[in-house]
């Protein structure tokens, strides 16, 4: 068995996967627009009625796949509402060491927020929470 976190970006999904690509070395793996569909092609105007998504939303992102380290992240626009609601859970990111906790933790608040400032811990040398400019959560933890 395998699981992998999907996000559901509702109209954002192409901006977060630049941001994570320019920002966090990630590695898009494919990316398909509901466009793309095979089963639509020739039938815009239908797109949007079948896939429950806003007319004019036909190029947004219906499913994305990108690599960051050795995780896998599934992604999409989803119903493209503009509201995606990350609740109940947070993406855990590994670091070698203090510097790039630093980094990585800096990167990510850039538009975000902070939950809990990146500190020393009884378990980590920096560990860190915030919520970065799309509402999705990560923690930052330097490997003991």
């Amino acid at each position: 068995m395998q699981v992998q976190p999907y996000l559901f970006f509702d109209g954002r999904c192409e901006e977060a996967i630049g941001f994570y690509v320019g920002k966090l070395g990630a590695e898009v793996e494919m990316l398909m627009r509901f466009s793309d569909n095979p089963d639509f092609q020739g039938k815009r105007d239908e797109i949007a009625e079948a896939c429950m998504i806003p007319p004019g939303s036909e190029d947004k992102v219906m499913h994305a796949s990108f690599r960051i380290g050795d995780a896998t992240i599934m992604a999409s626009d989803g119903r493209c509402t503009g509201q995606p609601a990350f609740q109940g859970f947070s993406l855990s990111i590994t670091v070698p060491n203090d510097a790039k906790a630093d980094d990585v933790f800096a990167t990510l608040s850039e538009g975000g927020q902070v939950q809990m400032p990146l500190q020393q811990t009884f378990f980590s040398s920096r560990f860190g929470m915030v919520a970065d400019k799309f509402g999705v959560s990560w923690m930052v933890v330097v490997a003991a």
